[in-house]
């Protein structure tokens, strides 16, 4: 088991500032870094005060390779609902990337995770059921990258981006299998509705049932804010 590096932030603005601290510290120590990308409302604070550094010229990403981590099946790339859009509005955009890989073909999409020579980094939010992506519980951390259905519980945590409109049943995943060979991952949590399951992450079993307690297997480092942990 590889030990777990939990930081509690007061609130989210500094989560999000010691976010973009430890992931522009990787950038800087590997310009060509590749990085899994989780959308998700509390990572984007961390990716805007990227833009603002990278902005002033603190740190250089127009090396990096942003990889696509899950997206709704039967969206296209250019819906502005798409979880592409969303990447590449709130990350690659603005922090000048200029390679990026799109989750479309699961075995395409695993061969060029092969051809980068794996991920340095996977950026990853805490789905309310203990998913990471859209490895939905059960998953097994060889779960490999594939199509599924989503559960009630992410169709409800995923409704308010939706608005009036029926949230997609389907979805399209990098597997677990990825995600836990990323030579560091970086779990971003915020708000009280996630403590029970952070604690179930961290401290409880490492279960199918709970696919984010595989992460213990990984160089993990936890940022989230008090209301999540205490």
């Amino acid at each position: 088991m590889s030990e777990v590096t939990l930081d509690i932030q007061p609130d989210a603005e500094r989560l999000a500032a010691a976010a973009a601290d430890y992931i522009a510290t990787r950038v800087r120590a590997k310009p060509d870094l590749s990085i899994l990308v989780a959308t998700g409302n509390t990572p984007m604070p961390a990716y805007a005060e990227l833009a603002r550094r990278v902005a002033v010229g603190a740190v250089d990403f127009s090396r990096v390779t942003a990889v696509q981590l899950d997206e709704y099946l039967g969206v296209s790339g250019s819906d502005p609902r798409s979880l592409w859009g969303w990447m590449e509005r709130s990350f690659v955009e603005p922090l000048g990337i200029t390679r990026a890989v799109r989750l479309e073909d699961p075995a395409q999409f695993e061969a060029e995770i092969a051809r980068l020579g794996g991920l340095d980094l996977a950026i990853l939010g805490l789905g309310p059921n203990g998913h990471l992506g859209f490895n939905e519980p059960p998953s097994q951390p060889d779960a490999p990258t594939r199509t599924l259905e989503l559960t009630p519980a992410s169709l409800a945590s995923n409704a308010a981006y939706w608005g009036e409109l029926a949230v997609p049943t389907g979805a399209i995943t990098a597997g677990m299998d990825v995600i836990l060979a990323a030579r560091a991952c970086l779990l971003l949590v915020s708000g009280a509705h996630k403590r029970a399951i952070l604690r179930a992450a961290l401290e409880g079993p490492q279960t199918p049932a709970v696919p984010a307690s595989f992460l213990r297997r990984t160089a993990l480092t936890v940022i989230a804010d008090g209301a999540a942990w205490t």
